[in-house]
């Protein structure tokens, strides 16, 4: 199936990957006129910093949290923002509060969290969205340090905690959240990744990097078990990860999870990042079937066997063979990842020879997308940056605390580091981000946590009209992969939940499209194995799709 997949693709639109007539390099200024990204957050109403423990951090909980979810609150089909939020060390259990903001026309921010009774203020990590009750509205799920919880979303907008949703929980550390229909049985169910055992009344004992006492853990501490949860379409959930065979592997230090076809025989599987230990493929075999085979693949490991922490999670087609290519975000002192597919079955680590390697190490590397933020038929591939550790330490080991964000332009199947201005040159602590097109003009916007500072909303200012948008128009769908093709050329995305770190994207595709003027062809792969296709697709439309349920 792996190679019927890649022949189709070729067979539909050529081997390339991006149309003729690329603009070249964005304008990476920052400033307010003609910039690609600009950070419009304060002015457009959105000022807000999360919780998660105390500047400077002194355990490892307060340096882990920082998602956010992009998803359609009330039903109107724009995107609004969910941010969980933390707590601090010396009230654990019971933090601030969980944030809603509706965003309006021109990103226009509104505090939604009182019009929508959100009642979550646990320490809140990752979030997927998606509609786990069948109702046609998009729910939340949130990992969380204690009592995870599904926020169902009801007819008049409100965002209530659903009381024993997730049948037998057992209320430890999760970190990352991601959803899709793994028995096919028509629900979004949800993998859960979990990090590790942690008292606050009781931490760990220092530990040393690199000879500089900082916090103890990951290393030392007792792993969690991670969840899978399957749901009975009313959204209700129970455990199900030994039914499945999930439950075989060693448990690791998870902090992420993206759920999609990673090798094209129309079955979902789940990628799982973890810290300091090797990474996990579970590829379906259909139904609540999964084989866990990282190692044989190539995906557990560094390509010289060492493990990583992993971080964040992006995928995107950057050989050109219509299957999805895993790059992750990982600490300091190593280097970022990318893993190639290969006509073998396999995963090819390219973190050298790409140029994306030797470039990361003095990063921290968390959030990270593939993007054509600047429309030009090429997606660019941005990493947020931070460190867990406190200044002095961080820079006694030759890095530090706050770092910017690094930015790539590909070229073919290398990626070059584009250094500017304004945004790409701040260095902030970041965690979480999410992309989605917040304004309705067809290029994404982006919205970024900083453990140290308010959110940044960075408004898209590419405004060329080279797109073509597609929307999942039911999020049970995620885990489509999206198909645009032009003359010889065909792009590649993944609607897949999971990816960044511990945060939702909004569940659309967007194409560049350069100077390419169509009409094009789309040919979108459902999680359930049918497919569509869709012809005289036109230079600057918008699509909101959705399978035969």
């Amino acid at each position: 199936m792996r190679a019927l997949a890649a022949a189709a693709a070729i067979a539909l639109a050529g081997c390339g990957d991006s149309p003729p007539g690329e603009s070249g390099a964005p304008d990476l200024s920052g400033g307010p006129d003609g910039a690609l990204l600009v950070d419009v957050a304060r002015e457009r109403g959105l000022d807000f910093t999360i919780t998660s423990g105390a500047s400077p951090p002194s355990e490892i909980l307060e340096v882990k949290g920082g998602g956010l979810a992009l998803f359609d609150w009330r039903g109107d089909g724009d995107w609004d923002l969910f941010v969980p939020n933390g707590a601090t060390l010396e009230s654990p259990e019971r933090g601030p509060g969980a944030r809603l903001f509706d965003i309006g026309e021109g990103l226009a921010v509104r505090d939604a969290t009182g019009a929508a009774r959100v009642d979550f203020d646990r320490w809140g990590m990752g979030v997927a969205a998606g509609d786990l009750d069948g109702d046609g509205l998009c729910d939340l799920l949130v990992a969380a340090f204690g009592p995870d919880a599904v926020l169902a979303q009801g007819a008049d907008g409100s965002l209530t905690e659903v009381a024993g949703a997730l049948e037998g929980d057992d209320e430890r550390w999760s970190c990352g959240v991601a959803l899709g229909d793994l028995d096919a049985d028509g629900d979004l169910d949800a993998y859960v990744a979990r990090y590790l055992e942690f008292d606050p009344g009781a931490p760990p004992a220092p530990a040393s990097f690199l000879g500089v006492d900082v916090f103890g853990g990951p290393m030392g501490l007792a792993a969690v078990p991670d969840h899978l949860w399957v749901n009975d379409g009313l959204g209700r959930f129970a455990e199900r990860s030994r039914e499945a065979g999930m439950a075989d592997v060693t448990p690791s230090h998870g902090l992420g999870a993206a759920i999609l076809d990673l090798d094209g025989d129309g079955h979902l599987d789940v990628y799982v990042g973890n810290d300091s230990m090797a990474d996990f493929a579970f590829m379906g075999r259909g139904g609540l079937h999964f084989d866990e085979r990282a190692a044989d693949l190539g995906l557990a490991t560094s390509s010289d066997g060492r493990t990583q922490a992993t971080m964040g999670i992006c995928v995107a087609d950057v050989n050109a063979d219509g299957l999805p290519d895993l790059f992750t975000s990982n600490f300091s002192h190593d280097t970022n990842t990318l893993r190639t597919s290969r006509p073998s079955g396999r995963w090819r680590d390219q973190s050298t020879t790409s140029g994306l390697g030797a470039v990361s190490r003095p990063f921290c590397g968390w959030s990270g997308a593939f993007a054509d933020l600047d429309l030009d038929g090429a997606q660019e591939l941005v990493v947020f940056n931070g460190h867990v550790y406190a200044t002095g330490a961080a820079e006694r080991a030759g890095s530090s605390r706050l770092q910017a964000p690094l930015y790539f332009e590909r070229e073919g199947e290398r990626f070059r580091r584009v250094e500017g201005e304004g945004w790409l040159a701040q260095a902030h602590c970041d965690r979480g981000a999410a992309l989605g097109d917040l304004d309705g003009d067809g290029d994404q916007d982006l919205v970024v946590v900083d453990l140290e500072g308010p959110l940044r909303l960075l408004e898209n200012r590419t405004d060329s009209g080279a797109f073509v948008v597609v929307t999942l128009a039911d999020t049970r769908d995620l885990g489509a992969r999206v198909e645009l093709a032009g003359d010889g050329w065909s792009q590649v995305r993944w609607i897949a939940s999971g990816l960044g770190y511990q945060s939702a994207s909004a569940p659309e595709a967007v194409f560049g499209l350069g100077e390419a003027q169509g009409p094009f062809r789309l040919l979108v792969q459902w999680p359930d194995g049918s497919s569509i296709e869709q012809t005289g697709v036109e230079r600057g439309s918008k699509h909101q799709l959705s399978s035969a349920r």
